[in-house]
């Protein structure tokens, strides 16, 4: 693949994040534009959905299949071809798959197409955020990484906006239009590809280490080699991965139970995935018609309206939680989020219970609102923290085949409890919030006691938390203020192979 990148670190940043969180922006896209389309009469009558809460299950959590399936081989795929390359194939994959679903004649295409949607964005899902930790300059990963799941609710805000406006169209382009859309953010991120570097952490791990050293550069730098930021970095980069090697640490599946370093990062990173997908988003996510007419609200108008509210107020709260990891950390900013969306989650329970079948009006505005308290205490640390911390604390030998693994429990909790939330709330209704809130207590606690902080330090500094430190060198902080003199620690500039068994010379 051709590359043109840019002279300057701060366009290319830019891009990076850019490129990554544009494929967020379809998985975001899909879950606004299927609570849309569980919301259009086209869609439902068209195929036979009305009051079919198995095939409205299957229709919807079908795209977490390809999710599971994609957590089980991209991470091999990334690991063998390179961070940008499976960022290309992801997106390709994306656009066939959404061709597919667009063109659906009946449920069994519609699957299909929607488990081959799962499967590519699942996949850059998987080597995006991995991709953005290994390539980004230390002080922009918390903002980048984080800012690729808040590009989610831009999705979900642009199909909100498609979904209410085709509302009205009497055919089958009433769905059909929403779905075609969702092709355009693969076709961007493609455009993009060729501006960006590959990660550094994988082409020095193909020994390539002219190539890394130029991309150290490029991203900290403006392109200038002799920095001393960017000869830090490339120490700290080729010491850690010559230790890695030295040590026998290898990119298989193996490696990620081998060590009880390896096991709990794993443990980590998996965490993030099912804590976040049990919280209770799923309902709001994807059953939004079904949780408002719970609660009272039962024109379609009205909900397709509440639907692009909803999406433009998460995106706001996110942003602002995106900021707030590298200010209060990653561990608080999700216990803050954790603990507000319990409490809102009791409450949406409560008054669907008092006021759902009720003609009180503000009890059913009470609902309304605790919904979007409970969406915005979600997005304050869940969305930017969802993705940042398991590519954080895994290190480099296991960080594909880790995501992977953050990628299939991800999308295999997602199926579960997207395909079983309209049976539960068609059959018990409120009790599934109350039931939801009990096991988010215990989340909260698990988090308080059991995660690892990770704010303010290089992904190779993460790394000394869990093995020890692998360089002789100070931390990066410490250098960039000037309190350690580069050259204490590096009289040249590596530029030979790394070999396994090979003393460091730097």
């Amino acid at each position: 693949m051709p590359t043109w990148v840019p002279r300057s670190s701060f366009v290319i940043s830019v891009l990076l994040v850019f490129s990554s969180c544009i494929t967020s922006t379809t998985f975001g896209y899909d879950a606004s534009m299927v609570n849309g389309l569980n919301i259009l009469p086209q869609y439902l009558n068209y195929f036979g959905l009305n009051n079919n809460a198995v095939h409205i299950g299957l229709n919807t959590a079908s795209i977490w299949i390809g999710g599971v399936i994609a957590g089980l081989c991209w991470g091999k795929v990334t690991d063998t071809i390179g961070r940008r390359p499976a960022q290309l194939w992801a997106a390709i994959i994306t656009i066939i798959a959404v061709v597919i679903q667009t063109a659906a004649q009946d449920i069994a295409m519609f699957v299909v197409a929607r488990i081959l949607v799962g499967f590519g964005t699942s996949a850059s899902g998987l080597s995006g955020p991995a991709y953005l930790a290994e390539t980004l300059p230390y002080k922009w990963r918390g903002w980048g990484v984080g800012m690729f799941n808040d590009f989610y609710y831009v999705g979900g805000l642009i199909a909100a906006g498609v979904t209410f406006g085709t509302r009205n169209y009497t055919t089958t382009w009433g769905w059909r239009v929403p779905s075609l859309v969702q092709g355009l953010f693969s076709i961007i991120c493609i455009i993009v590809l060729p501006f960006i570097p590959e990660s550094p952490r994988w082409l020095v791990y193909q020994n390539r280490l002219e190539e890394a050293r130029r991309v150290v550069a490029q991203t900290h730098a403006d392109g200038d080699e002799t920095d001393p930021i960017v000869l830090a970095v490339f120490k700290e980069i080729t010491d850690t991965i010559e230790w890695e090697k030295n040590h026998g640490e290898t990119l298989s599946f193996r490696q990620l139970v081998k060590t009880p370093p390896a096991r709990k990062r794993v443990l980590l990173a998996s965490s993030s995935a099912v804590f976040s997908t049990i919280a209770g988003n799923v309902v709001a996510s994807y059953y939004l018609g079904t949780m408002l007419t719970n609660a009272g609200v039962t024109n379609t108008t009205t909900q397709l309206q509440i639907n692009i509210i909803l999406n433009a107020f998460c995106l706001v709260v996110c942003i602002a939680g995106t900021r707030f990891i590298d200010i209060w950390g990653r561990k608080p900013t999700t216990l803050a989020s954790q603990a507000g969306l319990t409490i809102f989650i009791f409450l949406i329970g409560g008054l669907t219970k008092v006021f759902g079948n009720s003609d009180n009006k503000s009890g059913v505005y009470g609902t309304v609102a605790c919904i979007f308290l409970f969406q915005g205490a979600y997005s304050f640390g869940w969305t930017p923290v969802l993705y940042l911390y398991p590519a954080e604390v895994l290190n480099y030998p296991i960080r594909a085949n880790g995501m992977g693994i953050f990628q299939f429990w991800l999308n295999g909790t997602a199926l579960l409890f997207v395909f079983v939330m309209p049976i539960a709330l068609q059959n018990i209704g409120w009790k599934i919030y109350m039931i939801n809130g009990a096991w988010d207590v215990v989340v909260f606690f698990i988090i308080l006691f059991w995660w690892v902080e990770t704010k303010g330090k290089t992904i190779e500094e993460v790394d000394a938390c869990f093995d020890g430190k692998k360089t002789d060198l100070p931390d990066l902080v410490a250098i960039e203020r000037g309190k350690e003199d580069i050259t204490d620690f590096i009289t040249e500039v590596p530029t030979n192979e790394i070999a396994a068994g090979e003393e460091k010379t730097g």
